[in-house]
């Protein structure tokens, strides 16, 4: 990871002074890195022996960062792991445009590795991401968005680059295709883990571990999965309060709402669905050899379910 992280300030760099500020300021703002972890993870558990790992886990990593410097252009958000937007501190126009550089750096960066199925993965990924944020912005508003059009919001818009991630990993030490499907179905699987229980914690986190508001979904207008499930097994009181709060991001009654949540199971059944998700990915790496990096990769499978930020 400290390779990465150098690989990503070497990368960073621009003559033009506040691309590199808006930048900088993003990626420092720290995160987990699961993303490019995933990548190195992935090869080191295929027994992988060169560098190109790192320069793939930094490419993973700025289109990640890209995706952030929009969603929260789109959102409006105004803060994101305990401290400012880059929208909030810098304004919109320049984050949108940070973003587009941030991307295409990225994409200097795969050509760079010379492979052309690196670089289709790749550039499927961004296209799916890009398809996932439309679909989203789709479902904003909607309160008859159903489990599964959300769903392939998740699929689309996170469990998308945590695919890409693994599969990238996997495919470049010359594993079989069989294989390369596998790491994909265990990057897939974390992926979707890790946005139900984000949603999960969007009604039962703390802001001071989140770094971000309790109930900033439904104040958006997103329907996430705690919401959809009470919208099919609420009392008609309680789904007519949902609907409102969808449509109109009325905060009034959020209280109700929040009470409603807590008490309907729908965070349980959320948080089931996430540690399903969670078993299909450790399922997926049993065509692995026994390994700290395996061991690595089983923990954080189990870790995704088990965080309260």
């Amino acid at each position: 990871m400290q390779a990465v992280d150098a690989t990503i300030r070497a990368q960073l760099h621009s003559d033009v002074p506040l691309v590199s500020q808006i930048a900088d300021y993003i990626v420092s703002a720290g995160g987990k890195r699961i993303r490019p972890a995933l990548v190195l993870l992935m090869a080191n558990a295929w027994g992988y022996s060169g560098s190109d790992h790192h320069k793939l886990a930094a490419v993973v990593e700025f289109i990640h960062t890209a995706t952030l410097l929009h969603d929260d252009v789109v959102d409006e958000s105004s803060m994101r792991r305990g401290r400012q937007t880059a929208n909030a501190l810098f304004g919109n126009a320049a984050s949108v445009l940070v973003g587009d550089f941030v991307y295409s750096r990225a994409f200097q960066m795969m050509v760079s590795v010379g492979n052309m199925r690196v670089m289709q993965i790749l550039a499927d990924a961004t296209n799916v991401i890009a398809e996932g944020e439309v679909l989203q912005l789709m479902n904003m508003h909607d309160p008859d968005v159903t489990e599964e059009r959300y769903l392939q919001v998740i699929r689309s818009k996170t469990a998308k680059l945590f695919e890409a991630a693994t599969e990238l990993g996997c495919l470049i030490t010359g594993a079989a295709e069989s294989d390369v499907t596998a790491a994909a179905e265990y990057g897939r699987s974390l992926g979707t883990a890790f946005q139900l229980i984000d949603d999960v914690l969007d009604y039962s986190g703390d802001a001071a571990n989140t770094g971000k508001n309790v109930g900033d979904d439904l104040r958006e207008g997103k329907p996430t999965l705690p919401l959809i499930y009470l919208l099919q097994h609420g009392t008609a009181q309680e789904r007519e309060l949902v609907r409102n709060c969808i449509e109109h991001g009325d905060e009034e009654h959020f209280d109700d709402i929040l009470d409603a949540i807590t008490n309907s199971g729908a965070l349980e059944y959320t948080r089931v669905k996430a540690e399903q998700a969670s078993q299909r990915a450790i399922i997926s790496l049993q065509g692995l050899h026994a390994s700290e990096h395996k061991e690595a990769l089983i923990q954080l499978a189990n870790f995704a379910v088990q965080r309260d930020r």
